[in-house]
């Protein structure tokens, strides 16, 4: 529980009802839920919302933690490579999120999978992300692993944590590497400015992407690329490719479109990358698996266009 301390009372605020000064306080609380906390005794110098607060008073409101939702199982189909008693590999499509958060409360991965396995899942990883070991961004397709239980669950993530883990992902990127083929280093850390974006920066952590193109339009506007992760940071690809000035296409975050590129490939509706193969090693037989899956439709599409040119 984390203690949120007041200012001290202004003399023109000599007199107001103790919750409507916290509720001025803290506007991110009602003052409804305030007064209801008060009376919980979270408040720790009073527990009456009409007791009226004194000059130079301060308050201290400690709200309790919030439980997390338990997610509620959904039938969505899920495209399932591989399923035993102790995981699944499966294909997530673009534009559907992992877990269920603030926007997304259904349709998750989550959800699907909850209906798919059943309680067997029930608070394996947390209560919101039962079975989820890693995942890939909201508009990102491709590959990802499920625990169905807490032992492969523990395992796994742990070749996650060595890095022992081998992702290879596939992309279509603005213009042309220089050389074609090699290896990008840069601390990420979440960007100061903007907390939705991720950037490069000393104090981040340490990121390694190795790269190789794979076809080169002939303008060189696009390039297929694949991106073999040494470490697994957030948006690291992207915030890569976006340091060396060739960023995804469709990326609206880290991206800008070429004033010539086609209007096809300038709308394209999401950032055009694909986890294409996962490896790693079963956690009960000790087996190496290595799975791939293709990528999808709309990234097949880009390379009409870019053949065109």
């Amino acid at each position: 529980m984390e203690k949120r301390k007041t200012p001290p009372v202004l003399p023109e605020q000599k007199g107001v009802r103790l919750d409507k000064f916290l509720s001025l306080c803290f506007p991110d609380f009602s003052r409804n839920r305030l007064e209801n906390l008060i009376k919980d005794g979270a408040v720790e110098e009073e527990s009456s919302p009409s007791f009226k607060v004194k000059e130079g008073m301060t308050f201290t409101l400690t709200p309790p933690d919030l439980e997390e939702a338990k997610p509620i199982a959904e039938d969505i189909p899920l495209d399932i490579l591989y399923e035993d008693e102790d995981l699944i590999v499966l294909n997530k499509e673009a534009e559907q999120v992992v877990h269920p958060g603030a926007g997304n409360p259904q349709g998750t991965l989550v959800n699907a999978l909850l209906y798919h396995c059943g309680d067997s899942l029930s608070g394996i990883g947390g209560v919101k992300r039962p079975g989820i070991v890693h995942r890939i961004d909201k508009e990102t397709s491709g590959l990802l692993v499920v625990a169905k239980n807490d032992t492969a669950h523990h395992r796994l993530a742990k070749q996650f944590e060595k890095h022992t883990i081998e992702r290879t992902y596939q992309a279509f990127c603005w213009g042309r590497m220089n050389p074609m083929e090699g290896t990008i280093e840069g601390a990420i850390g979440r960007s100061t400015q903007n907390r939705q974006k991720m950037g490069i920066i000393p104090e981040g952590k340490h990121a390694i992407t190795h790269y190789k193109t794979l076809e080169l339009s002939g303008n060189s506007l696009v390039s297929f690329m694949e991106f073999k992760l040494e470490t697994g940071r957030t948006h690291q690809i992207r915030v890569h490719m976006k340091s060396k000035g060739h960023p995804l296409i469709g990326d609206k975050l880290y991206g800008k479109n070429p004033q010539n590129a086609p209007a096809f490939l300038r709308h394209f509706p999401r950032q055009a990358l694909h986890a294409f193969s996962l490896g790693f090693i079963h956690p009960r037989t000790k087996e190496f698996l290595l799975f791939k899956r293709e990528i999808p439709e709309d990234m097949r599409a880009i390379f009409n266009e870019m053949r065109n040119f």
